[in-house]
C-alpha cells in the first residue's frame, strides 16, 4: 500500500515555505479508537473503568433531564425541564481523510507539513472524560486515559506532543495526577478546567444529596480556584511551576445565564470559552494567584484573544476609579453636610417644601437615595478588590494579566486584532495571542486551511506580518518556554531555529 502524501501541496504548506521560523500550533483535537482505548482500560483497572468511562461520556455529551436525552423528549418536556441544547454534529465527518488523520497517529504525524505546522500540540477529546466519573473512580480513569495517549504517541514525539488531562476536584487529586503524568508518562502540558461545581453547603445540609439528588443539581456554584475557594490550590500551582509545566484549559459556559437555549446550540455556543475562561482567569488575577506564581503561564483556549484585551483595558480603567485613593471619591464619610446644606437651601426648595430635615438628617437622606443601604461600611481589606492582586500600578496589572496568559485565537477570527492593537492597549502592550488552528472540530473542515487563514489576516490589513510571526511562533514559543526552557529540546521546532533564534526569542519576547 503506498502511503497517503500531499506534502508541500496545500495552501497552508506555500504560506509555510515561505517563512523562515517554525510554526507552533497549539491545539488539535484528536479522536481516540474507541475499542483500542477501552481495551487499554479495561486492563488498567477491569470492566468497572470501561464502564465509568462510558458513563461519563454519556454524561457530557447528552445531558438528560428525568432519564430522557433531548432526542427523546418532546419540544413540551424539553420546555418543562429546560433541558439544554447540547452540541450535536461537532466532528468532520464528509471529509473522510481528515476523519481518519484525526483518529490515526501515524496519518497525523505524516500531514504535518501539509498542514504547514512544524509543532502540535494534541488535546484528545476524552483527555477529560474521567472528571465525570465517580469519587472511587476518577483518579485511577484519568491516569489510565493519560497512560494510552502518551503511549500511542511518544514515538511521534519531535513534532507531537499530546496534553495530560488533570482533575481539579481537590488540589492534592490534582498534584497526584500531575507528578504522575510528568514523572512517569513524560507528559509536559497538562489540560485542566476552568472550574469545579459544588454544592452549596447552606442547601446540601438542609437538604442532603442522597435524600434530595434533584436538589444538588441546581443548588450548586463554580469554584474557580483563584478566588472564594473552599480549598487552597496554592500548591498545586506551585507544583505546575517547579514542574516546569504550561496550564492549558477549554473552559465553556454553555448552561450559564444567558446560554441555557433549550433549542439553539448556537445561541449557546457563541462566546462561550471566552466567558468560561474569563471567569476562570479574573479568579486566578484577583485571588494573587499570578502574583504569587509568576512563572505560572497558563494558555486559555478556543476562546479568541480580544477578550483578554478587553478584560486587561477594563482592569486598567476600573483600578484608576477604584484604588484605596480613588475610592475616597465615594467614601460616604467624605461629604459635606454644610455644602449640601446650603446647595439644598439655595436650590432644593421645591421638592423639600413640608420637609424640615437637620444637616445631618439631609445628608443621610441623599446618600441613602443614592446608595444601597448597608449595616455598616466596608472596612480594612473589604475594601481592596485589588488587594489580593497587590495591585499598586497599571504596571502590575501588566504583569499579572498579560504576562501571565495566552489566549488560543483561531485561524479566521479576525477579533484577534484588539490583542494585536498597542494603541488601544494600555502601557502601549500587545496580549498574548497564540495559533490555534482547533484542527478535528467542527470549525475546522479541512485540516489544510487554517494557516493559510491565518496569513489572510495579513493580507487583508487585519494583522501586521511581525503580528503573524508573534501569532504563529513567538507567542506560543514564549508559552511554552517561559514554563519550561528544555519544552523543545529535540523536537523539529529546535531543529529549525536559527543558531541564536532561541535565545533571542525567549529573551525579547519576556518582557512586555
Amino acid at each position: 500500500m503506498t502511503k497517503y502524501s500531499k506534502l508541500k501541496s496545500s495552501p497552508s504548506a506555500a504560506v509555510r515555505a515561505n517563512l523562515d521560523y517554525p510554526v507552533i500550533d497549539t491545539d488539535v483535537h484528536t479522536n481516540d479508537f474507541t475499542p483500542a482505548l477501552e481495551d487499554y482500560i479495561a486492563h488498567y483497572g477491569g470492566v468497572k473503568l470501561v464502564d465509568e468511562l462510558r458513563k461519563a461520556e454519556s454524561s457530557r455529551l447528552n445531558p438528560k433531564s428525568e432519564g430522557k436525552d433531548w432526542y427523546q423528549q418532546t419540544p413540551e418536556e424539553r420546555q418543562y425541564n429546560r433541558t439544554l441544547r447540547s452540541p450535536w454534529w461537532a466532528r468532520v465527518t464528509r471529509n473522510t481523510l481528515d476523519l481518519a488523520t484525526y483518529t490515526l497517529p501515524a496519518l497525523l504525524y505524516e500531514r504535518q507539513a501539509e498542514q504547514g505546522s512544524d509543532y502540535s500540540v494534541l488535546f484528545p477529546n476524552n483527555a477529560l472524560a474521567a472528571a465525570g466519573a465517580s469519587k472511587e473512580n476518577r483518579q485511577l480513569l484519568q491516569r489510565a486515559i493519560n497512560h494510552y495517549h502518551a503511549d500511542i504517541y511518544r514515538k511521534y514525539s519531535d513534532r507531537l506532543t499530546v496534553v495530560a488531562g488533570i482533575p481539579m476536584t481537590t488540589p492534592q487529586e490534582a498534584i497526584e495526577e500531575l507528578e504522575f503524568a510528568v514523572k512517569t508518562l513524560g507528559l509536559k502540558v497538562a489540560n485542566i478546567p476552568g472550574g469545579v461545581r459544588r454544592p452549596i453547603k447552606a442547601i446540601a445540609d438542609k437538604y442532603p444529596a442522597d435524600q434530595f439528588p434533584e436538589i444538588g443539581k441546581y443548588a450548586s456554584y463554580i469554584d474557580f480556584f483563584g478566588l472564594d475557594s473552599e480549598y487552597d490550590y496554592d500548591p498545586f500551582w506551585a507544583k505546575a511551576v517547579e514542574l516546569g509545566v504550561p496550564l492549558t484549559t477549554h473552559y465553556g459556559s454553555q448552561g450559564w445565564t444567558g446560554r441555557s437555549s433549550i433549542s439553539n446550540y448556537m445561541n449557546n455556543h457563541i462566546g462561550h470559552f471566552a466567558d468560561g475562561s474569563q471567569a476562570f482567569a479574573k479568579a486566578l488575577f484577583f485571588g494573587g494567584v499570578t502574583r504569587r506564581f509568576p512563572q505560572l503561564r497558563i494558555g486559555m483556549l478556543e476562546g479568541g484573544a480580544d477578550w483578554g484585551a478587553h478584560v486587561y483595558i477594563h482592569l486598567v480603567d476600573r483600578f484608576s476609579k477604584r484604588n484605596l485613593e480613588g475610592l475616597q471619591n465615594y467614601n460616604p464619610d467624605l461629604a459635606n453636610p454644610d455644602e449640601l446644606f446650603e446647595l439644598f437651601a439655595q436650590y432644593g426648595g421645591e421638592i423639600t417644601q413640608g420637609h424640615s430635615l437637620s444637616k445631618e438628617e439631609l445628608t443621610k437622606s441623599v446618600l441613602g437615595a443614592s446608595f444601597n443601604r448597608h449595616s455598616r461600611s466596608p472596612v480594612g481589606s473589604e475594601l481592596e478588590d485589588f488587594g489580593a492582586a497587590g495591585i499598586q500600578s497599571i504596571e502590575d496589572i501588566r504583569d499579572r494579566w498579560v504576562n501571565s496568559f495566552f489566549f488560543g485565537s483561531e485561524s479566521d477570527d479576525r477579533t484577534i486584532a484588539a490583542a494585536f492593537n498597542d494603541k488601544a492597549n494600555p502601557l502601549g502592550v500587545k496580549i498574548n495571542a497564540i495559533y490555534s488552528s482547533d484542527v478535528g472540530h467542527w470549525d475546522v473542515p479541512d485540516l489544510t486551511a487554517p494557516l493559510a487563514e491565518s496569513w489572510d489576516l495579513v493580507r487583508e490589513g487585519v494583522i501586521s506580518e511581525a503580528d503573524f510571526k508573534a501569532y504563529v511562533f513567538g507567542n506560543p514559543y514564549k508559552f511554552y518556554t517561559q514554563a519550561n526552557p528544555d519544552f523543545f529540546k529535540g523536537t523539529a521546532v529546535e531543529s529549525k531555529l536559527p543558531k541564536t533564534e532561541s535565545q533571542v526569542e525567549n529573551k525579547t519576547l519576556v518582557g512586555v
